[in-house]
């Protein structure tokens, strides 16, 4: 029997790769073309709620470089879609 953190995390990459009837990008698209191939492989986005992607980050070291880059990074982001408000940084699982 598969576990519902799977089914979960499956259902929500599925959502957060589809476009919108806008046309936007999702978060997890826009993320692929703003951050490095390394940095991609320290995060992971946990949700998308209300223009607000909360993204969980492996280790003290890339939370404090990404929030670094935070303000760069969201006006990449919002280039590709305009529904998107900020970024939360956590440290978590990945």
């Amino acid at each position: 029997m598969e576990l519902l953190k799977n089914t979960v995390a499956q259902v929500m990459a599925g959502l957060s790769a589809k476009k919108s009837a806008t046309g936007d990008a999702g978060p997890e698209e826009c993320l692929k073309k703003a951050l490095t191939k390394k940095e991609l492989g320290h995060i992971k986005v946990k949700y998308f709620s209300k223009g607000i992607i909360g993204i969980s980050v492996d280790s003290s070291a890339w939370l404090y470089a990404l929030s670094l880059k935070k303000e760069a990074l969201l006006s990449r982001i919002k280039k590709e879609n305009q529904k998107i408000k900020d970024i939360n940084f956590r440290i978590g699982e990945l």
